[in-house]
């Protein structure tokens, strides 16, 4: 319990808007998906830092990596602080904790968060190495579900493990290849600064949008067809911020106000008490 209390917190000050729908769950849920989310936000911290140069990057993903797929059922969390001892002062507190995240899912649904991890670990640790050069559709969509197209497939996993909710797995991409791809919009101009475009060879930001609003319709359907339970309240969130976001980048806005966010939350959750 004292576990949960502490990675909620973590969860508030490394997403507001992500701790709130999570904080929502049901118990047994809400410690998978936490768990879920934050190995996620952990390894994504590291691919994201800006004072690691990508060989460190790929080292240290890749250690994630090895040290979750060689775990049985003695893994403890403590493993994997141990594997990152070397580099604690040079990542953040969500990072250097992912152990703690690991073993805070439920039991039944641990193997399953750890193998996601360890998979994107992997994924991320290879575009770095490769400066995160995207020079085709292909390059992005393999991109786009490494990142976060396998997040949406983990989360109908996390789903049909709960309450035996059955999802199309391929909108369940398109859910996280979506959200990602407003991401890439909203973070584009910082991202060139820093050396990096996710944005194939002779895309304009119209064909990123278009991108974007094909996977969302994805998304849409994928949502829509949820029944009446966590899983559709959950998700509702998200999708409807990436929408948003959308709507905003496309008027010249640079991202979704404070206030926006807090005002779609708020009618979002009102709705479902």
């Amino acid at each position: 319990m004292q576990l949960c209390k502490s990675a909620l917190e973590v969860l508030e000050e490394t997403s507001r808007t992500f701790f709130i729908p999570i904080s929502r769950l049901p118990s047994g849920l809400q410690e998978a998906v936490a768990s879920a989310y934050l190995c996620m936000r952990a390894i994504d911290e590291i691919e994201d830092h800006p004072n690691l140069d990508n060989p460190l990057k790929a080292k240290l993903l890749q250690t994630i990596s090895l040290t979750l797929q060689s775990a049985t059922h003695e893994f403890t969390a403590s493993d994997l602080v141990t594997a990152l001892s070397d580099y604690k002062d040079l990542i953040p507190e969500v990072s250097y904790r992912v152990g703690d995240w690991a073993v805070l899912a439920p039991e039944a649904v641990a193997p399953r968060v750890w193998d996601a991890t360890a998979a994107m670990a992997d994924r991320m640790a290879y575009w770095a190495l490769l400066n995160w050069n995207v020079q085709t559709k292909a390059d992005l969509d393999q991109y786009t579900f490494g990142v976060a197209g396998a997040v949406g497939l983990l989360l109908s996993d996390l789903w049909g493990w709960y309450d035996g909710t059955q999802t199309n797995r391929l909108h369940a991409i398109g859910f996280g290849r979506g959200l990602q791809a407003v991401n890439i919009l909203r973070n584009h101009s910082e991202d060139v600064t820093r050396g990096v475009d996710f944005f194939p060879h002779g895309w304009t930001h119209e064909r990123m949008y278009t991108y974007a609003r094909e996977n969302l319709a994805l998304a849409d359907a994928y949502t829509a067809a949820l029944p009446i339970g966590p899983a559709l309240d959950f998700c509702r969130i998200p999708l409807a911020l990436a929408h948003a976001t959308l709507n905003a980048l496309s008027q010249g806005e640079a991202k979704l106000s404070r206030t926006m966010v807090m005002n779609l939350v708020s009618q979002l959750t009102s709705s479902t008490v």
